[in-house]
């Protein structure tokens, strides 16, 4: 298990008290501990999730970490009076990890997308910290929803040696999956890290920084992807400050 660490209440999810530098420092003892754990990113769309299955509710609260992904869910830590939560963003956060790594020989297994993103995705890392060990990657056919890996994919992805499992098949299901296979796998850590394949392998654009600090990222990739993704943004979005403010009210009665 994961150092214990400070969380703060978002709706009913718990979400770690954490920014990038203390997500990195527990995650490495995590792996150092050779504990079986799993960790979830957290935006506004993961929370929203949750408000409507409890079983997804119960999947992220018990992850050992559940990083602030997106900047309102940050900036919520803070005001409950974690002054030092930060964003912790999934493709910083892999990154901040590959390259910590290095000096570890830490091994890293890639698990979702498609070969092709992940031999991208490989590359590019590689490209950007040079010793970083690749042990295995695996692509799996299309799931509707998340189940039980086969005993030869497991005996495959455990004969690796990874040391972090990479786990992008999308949320909800990504963190069913780790959920799921959490027992029947020997990495001490498997971290559900949503498009970080696609933004890292170059397959689709980032938003700028500076949107990304103001907290626009949301509205960047709406305008990428809008048939996709107006639901989650659209409607998500201003149910959650509905759900905040109906909370606040509560709270003030």
């Amino acid at each position: 298990m994961a150092a214990r660490v400070a969380t703060y209440d978002v709706l009913g999810v718990n979400i770690s008290a954490l920014n990038l530098a203390k997500a990195e420092d527990v995650i490495a003892d995590m792996v150092d501990r050779r504990d079986r754990g799993y960790v979830c990113v957290a935006p506004v769309a993961t929370v929203m999730d949750c408000q409507d299955d409890p079983a997804y509710r119960s999947v992220i609260n018990a992850a050992d970490l559940v990083t602030p992904d997106g900047v309102p869910i940050a900036w919520l830590g803070r005001r409950a009076g974690h002054s030092a939560v930060a964003r912790t963003y999934g493709p910083d956060l892999m990154q901040r990890l590959c390259d910590h790594g290095r000096s570890r020989g830490w091994k890293h297994f890639f698990y979702g997308a498609t070969p092709a993103i992940c031999d991208k995705l490989e590359a590019r890392l590689k490209a950007k910290f040079p010793g970083l060990n690749v042990a295995g990657k695996m692509s799996p056919p299309f799931m509707p929803k998340a189940g039980r890996i086969p005993a030869d994919e497991i005996r495959r992805i455990n004969a690796a040696g990874a040391d972090i499992i990479w786990v992008a098949l999308g949320a909800p299901k990504q963190d069913f999956w780790c959920d799921l296979n959490r027992r029947a796998l020997d990495a001490p850590v498997l971290i559900g890290i949503g498009a970080a394949f696609d933004f890292l392998s170059g397959v689709k654009a980032q938003a700028p920084r500076w949107v990304q600090r103001c907290g626009l990222e949301w509205l960047f990739r709406l305008c990428c992807e809008p048939r996709r993704l107006w639901r989650r943004y659209l409607i998500g979005n201003a149910r959650f400050v509905g759900l905040l403010l109906k909370q606040g009210i509560r709270k003030s009665v």
